[in-house]
């Protein structure tokens, strides 16, 4: 497995980490499957665990997602010391809806959910889910320092955030890692220059939905520039997009999600597979509809 180390005394990560958001949504596996497939992640390599507190169904299902992650890396037999869990704090799933929260009161009670969710006394990434239009970014930003600096969090990380929001959280706490879309059908990461940026700090660029995200998915298979790199690299077309994602950069890492084992382990094989520069060219020329 391809790995990534991010400064001095940070941990290091492999190039695919793995998402566990579709094991706590709707749809979601029982969950011993859902174990299943998390061990299935682990087996293969992955060391980067992603999870959120609102990986759930609504606000009576809280930390639904830490709590599963937490039990499979109990039962797995491999060696826990090497596995980096990051959680994520500042929204909220009132009747399942999916509303920000990111007043400094509501990340200190959300990260000590997620301690005791997580079963853990240091989280090892927290991140900021998303900026609230409601409350000062600053604020929300002093309250991830103010985790960290209660010993509460070793890394502080953002998601959905711009360059310039980056910059800002950096003035006021070490920033880690910066969790954005990126996939062949969104890239805004790349044209807003916040994977470019990433690289340039050092940052960890965390790529969540980097298969396209729901139906997106399911028209990957079709896509003929995607179907015919992957029948010449005996690959699949989700593992080519994969590799096209984590091309884009020196620091980032992919978070496909998977709710069965096979699925879960063929994500994770991805890291292996070094697309050619026309190919790489090729997806990125290519045109990707999102109807």
């Amino acid at each position: 497995m391809k790995t990534l180390t991010l400064g001095a005394g940070a941990a290091t990560l492999s190039r695919v980490g793995f998402g566990g958001m579709p094991l706590s949504t709707a749809g979601r596996p029982d969950p011993a499957t859902a174990i299943r497939v998390i061990h299935a992640a682990l087996d293969s390599g992955a060391t980067l665990l992603d999870t959120a507190d609102v990986y759930c169904l609504d606000n009576d299902d809280l930390g639904h997602n830490e709590r599963l992650i937490a039990r499979a890396l109990e039962e797995w037999t491999g060696p826990r010391h090497t596995i980096f869990v990051g959680t994520k704090g500042g929204m909220d799933r009132p009747e399942g809806r999916w509303e920000r929260r990111g007043d400094p009161d509501h990340l200190h009670a959300a990260c000590r959910r997620s301690l005791q969710a997580l079963g853990t006394d240091c989280i090892d990434l927290y991140q900021l889910h998303a900026p609230d239009p409601a409350v000062p970014f600053a604020e929300s930003v002093g309250a991830l320092r103010e985790l960290r600096d209660a010993g509460l969090v070793r890394w502080v990380g953002l998601s959905n955030v711009t360059t310039a929001r980056i910059r800002e959280a950096q003035n006021i706490v070490p920033i880690l890692t910066v969790q954005n879309r990126l996939n062949p059908f969104f890239r805004e990461a790349l044209s807003e220059g916040v994977v470019e940026y990433c690289a340039e700090q050092g940052l960890g660029f965390l790529a969540y939905s980097p298969v396209g995200g729901g139906r997106l998915n399911r028209k990957l298979p079709n896509h003929a520039t995607v179907q015919a790199i992957a029948e010449d690299r005996d690959a699949t077309p989700h593992q080519v997009a994969l590799a096209w994602v984590r091309a884009q950069g020196p620091t980032v890492v992919p978070i496909p999600g998977s709710r069965t084992p096979d699925h879960a382990r063929s994500a994770i094989a991805s890291a292996a597979l070094e697309l050619a520069p026309e190919e790489l060219a090729a997806i990125t020329d290519a045109s990707f509809s999102r109807d």
